[in-house]
């Protein structure tokens, strides 16, 4: 009586408009599982498929789930300048080993208004040559913003890449106040 039995994993996901574009947000029972930027009809359909493949059931679009009304209403929240963590449940599922332990301690060590360099972020789980690696970790977060891979910079002040694109890391970053808002 597993309940977190294969044949009983449901996936359920949405789509937020936000400042940088719409969100996809999916979530199983266990906590929010996939952030995705600029989901768009194209790119939500691949995330999609890729969620099928991945968690064994086919997702299922339900905005009014709990757990994404409430997600929904804290990234609103967090665009509007009036929340600075995310309170959720997180399934980490979509993501394992070092880069799972790298996103964790960013998730609970790098604080809305901060950044942190990839070396830095290295060093803190014991990798202080892995800066390289940190990299690639932030480049599969399944999680971006909720665990907020944008915080991660390079040591010589060079913003770093972005999943999302660094338009949107800039606007992520202006938001939290760390850089001055862009002026296009």
């Amino acid at each position: 009586m597993d309940s977190h039995g294969q044949n009983e994993q449901r996936v359920e996901w949405t789509v937020v408009g936000t400042d940088i574009g719409p969100l996809l947000l999916a979530a199983t029972q266990d906590g929010l599982v996939n952030v995705v930027f600029h989901a768009t009809d194209a790119v939500r359909d691949r995330t999609l498929d890729r969620l099928a493949s991945r968690l064994g059931t086919e997702p299922v679009e339900a905005p009014d789930s709990p757990l994404l009304a409430e997600a929904i209403r804290q990234f609103e929240a967090y665009f509007a300048g009036t929340r600075r963590d995310f309170d959720l449940p997180l399934d980490w599922s979509l993501i394992s080993g070092f880069n799972r332990q790298v996103l964790r301690e960013l998730a609970s060590g790098v604080p809305y208004g901060s950044v942190v360099g990839y070396g830095d972020l290295a060093g803190r789980v014991g990798q202080p040559r892995a800066a390289q690696a940190v990299g690639v970790a932030m480049g599969s977060n399944p999680l971006p913003v909720v665990v907020p891979c944008h915080r991660v910079v390079e040591s010589d002040g060079g913003i770093g890449g972005f999943g999302g694109g660094l338009e949107t890391k800039r606007k992520l970053l202006a938001l939290e106040g760390v850089l001055p808002e862009p002026l296009f």
